[in-house]
């Protein structure tokens, strides 16, 4: 009986010690994960609201896991304080200017601390220093607003439904469109005089263009006038002469125009002249009256000439003409000699 109590005395120390050496393990393994271990420092941030946040829950800085949350306690009248314990290795890299924001590990996953932290021109935090808070996004506000906008995409797309069927029955400017051939010819015939258009429109733009580049040669007249001052002074001399010149011809545009008026005044004899005509007809009969006087005075002249009475007074004026007339020959020869 003694060795086998022996036997079982040492089987139950044997469990015994396992079950204490798992404790143990099971405590440094919950110590190990929980930073209960490790130095660490307080660091507190205030909550509008801390969406489900739990002590216990991690808080991550860049992407590591630099601690736990503490502590959840009220704060105020409506605020929440939230006392974090940060390993004390990681202290340097976060800035008094850091910014503490609630995250979740997934979208219906347990929520923990994101630490920003900060700028390097801020001092690094000190145990029980007080970080700024960003308030979360609340997951029932955006709920509802993807409820809405669930809703605005149903009525947008009953009203797109709706479009669609009037469409397709060829109602409105559209449907019309995509249901009348004659108003898509005339549609298309439309966009081919627009694009013709818009050819010509790039046509005339350039040859403006090529206008514009001649206007702008150092020999065009353009260039000239708007730089060289001696043409410039001499187009403006010519355009004060050529003021002058329409000034000029008004002036005797406006004489022509009083003295066609006086011509056409039945009171003057230019007048008379050209518009009675019972005058012009005594004036014409008057000249041939004249002319058959001095035809008669011719006859009697030659009467005269072959009379007795008078033929020796027109031998001798025969005589002197004759005489004169060799004077006049023998003095031509003496004027060239002494030329």
């Amino acid at each position: 009986m003694s060795s086998a109590n022996n036997k079982r005395t040492v089987i139950v120390g044997i469990f015994t010690f396992l079950a204490i050496v798992i404790l143990i393990a099971g405590i440094f393994t919950l110590a190990g994960q929980q930073k209960r271990l490790i130095s660490t420092i307080a660091v507190t941030a205030i909550f509008d609201d801390v969406a489900g946040l739990r002590t216990g829950n991690n808080v991550w800085f860049s992407g590591v896991k630099i601690g736990t949350i503490k502590s959840i306690n009220l704060y105020g009248d409506s605020q929440v304080e939230v006392t974090m314990s940060i390993e004390e290795k990681v202290q340097e890299y976060i800035r008094k200017n850091a910014v503490a924001r609630i995250s979740s590990e997934s979208f219906i996953g347990n929520k923990n601390i994101v630490i920003d932290g900060g700028t390097q021109s801020a001092a690094p935090i000190q145990d029980g220093d007080r970080i700024t808070a960003v308030s979360p996004l609340n997951t029932d506000d955006l709920m509802e607003k993807l409820q809405q906008n669930n809703e605005n995409l149903v009525a947008i797309t009953s009203d797109f439904k709706q479009i669609t069927s009037r469409l397709v029955r060829g109602e409105g400017t559209i449907g019309a469109i995509l249901t009348d051939s004659v108003m898509a010819d005339n549609l298309r015939a439309m966009v081919a005089n627009l694009q013709q258009t818009s050819r010509r429109t790039v046509a005339a733009s350039n040859e403006l263009s090529r206008f514009t580049s001649k206007l702008n040669s150092k020999d065009g007249l353009a260039n000239q006038i708007a730089t060289d001052t001696v043409v410039y002074s001499r187009l403006r001399s010519s355009m004060a002469e050529l003021n002058e010149a329409t000034t000029a011809a008004a002036a005797m545009m406006e004489t022509l125009e009083s003295t066609s008026k006086q011509l056409n005044n039945q009171n003057n004899a230019v007048g008379v002249l050209l518009s009675d005509q019972q005058f012009a007809r005594q004036l014409q009969r008057t000249m041939q009256n004249l002319e058959t006087s001095s035809q008669k005075f011719d006859q009697n002249m030659e009467a005269l000439q072959s009379n007795i009475l008078f033929r020796g007074f027109f031998r001798r004026q025969a005589k002197e003409e004759e005489k004169l007339k060799e004077q006049q020959q023998q003095a031509q020869p003496d004027t060239l000699n002494q030329q």
